[in-house]
């Protein structure tokens, strides 16, 4: 059986099905799934945090920075929202510009499929045997057995990249732009939780559960978010943003407490309740957990009244100053985006196609532009499909 359409997207995530509303007619959207929009559905504890209000170019990460910028000022945060508006999603900010439904992600993937319309969506379709004959693509597409073999002016690649490999992301995309001649830059597991290996392993896995604000630092870029130490080493926000910027090898500056001046405030406790042990005072200012085993590292003992500005000084700046090294991160297991991807000198920053194979284009995590953790990818998923989809369309 052949089928002939005008636009074939490979992936039924936010950028494939937001491609699909703005792409026109006789398209046609696959995915091997049994649903769509599975990691929207399980983003943000299922609430979807789905855009940030101070979304731009500033908060992604690429080979080519400025990449980002035309289809993010093209289809902004602004435009998403009000199509949610639209919608009568009642959404809510949570914290740092966030954004989130307040019942329930699967209304913004209801909202998408709506949108869709009338593009056909394939579920639980592999693909391939994709090649290009001069003038079209060809796909081999299964489903339920029977093979179709489909026929496309158009081809989009919008199947994510390798992170939660459990959802079925297989880095086809990658596969398939470097058949039609496009670069993939290195890619490795980004938004993950960091570990640990040997004594220091074990001494975070003892901390387990506990939490603290920090300001994680590395390689010139720091973040002021959580920090929760787990069996294997750390997570949080502030943990998940600064691995981004971490490599193998590297170390982190953990600044606990940075919305406290630590210094200030235990000399002015010493002054008001110096008979108090130190430790029971920082217990006051930080996990009482975190406090029993810093005191054990560096030996913290004794009353506060007993403590001379030089000693405070001293325990303050290993508080603000603490560094560890992470062996590793939990992978792309646990990664919320890959980092890196089609490399972006390969696509028009205006239409996201290709610049040497016209009709075939590449959108969301599988280009290599990673944004921050906090509603910045998604919004890089509308806004690159945005992109693509009124190219395409266009007579």
């Amino acid at each position: 059986m052949t089928k002939h359409i005008t636009t074939l997207i490979l992936g039924a995530g936010a950028a494939g099905l937001m491609c699909a509303a703005h792409a026109g007619p006789d398209t046609l959207v696959v995915d091997h799934a049994k649903a769509p929009g599975e990691k929207i559905r399980i983003s943000g504890g299922g609430r979807c945090n789905f855009t940030n209000l101070h979304a731009g170019p500033e908060n992604f990460l690429s080979e080519n920075i400025h990449f980002a910028k035309s289809a993010l000022s093209r289809y902004t945060q602004w435009d998403f929202i009000d199509l949610v508006d639209r919608h009568k999603i009642a959404w809510h900010e949570k914290t740092l510009g966030q954004l989130f439904c307040d019942i329930s992600a699967k209304e913004i993937i209801a909202m998408l499929l709506s949108q869709m319309q009338p593009a056909d969506l394939w579920l639980q379709t592999e693909i391939s045997d994709v090649t290009h004959d001069g003038s079209h693509f060809h796909a081999t597409l299964t489903r339920q057995g029977q093979a179709t073999r489909v026929i496309a002016r158009n081809l989009v690649l919008a199947t994510g990249g390798k992170s939660i490999p459990k959802m079925g992301a297989t880095g086809l995309a990658y596969r398939l732009a470097e058949q039609f001649g496009h670069r993939v830059t290195d890619t490795r597991p980004a938004l993950v939780p960091l570990t640990f290996d040997g004594p220091a392993k074990a001494q975070f896995a003892a901390l387990s559960g506990t939490s603290v604000p920090a300001r994680v630092g590395c390689n010139g870029t720091q973040f002021d978010e959580g920090m929760l130490f787990t069996h294997r080493g750390l997570s949080g926000p502030s943990i998940l943003q600064i691995s981004s910027f971490w490599r193998e090898g590297d170390t982190l500056s953990l600044h606990l407490r940075p919305d406290l001046d630590l210094f200030a405030t235990l000399r002015d406790r010493r002054t008001i309740s110096g008979a108090k042990a130190l430790t029971t005072i920082l217990s006051d200012l930080l996990p009482k957990a975190l406090v029993q085993h810093l005191a054990e590292a560096t030996h913290i003992t004794g009353k506060l009244a007993d403590q001379s500005d030089a000693a405070l000084r001293t325990l303050t700046e290993t508080l603000t100053d603490w560094r560890v090294r992470p062996t590793s991160s939990e992978g792309y297991r646990t990664a919320e985006v890959t980092l890196g991807g089609i490399a972006t000198d390969g696509l028009s920053s205006k239409t996201m196609e290709s610049a040497h194979l016209p009709g075939l284009y590449a959108i969301g995590e599988a280009v290599d532009v990673t944004g921050w953790l906090g509603g910045y990818n998604f919004q890089w998923a509308w806004s690159s499909a945005v992109a693509a989809g009124r190219a395409i369309s266009q007579p």
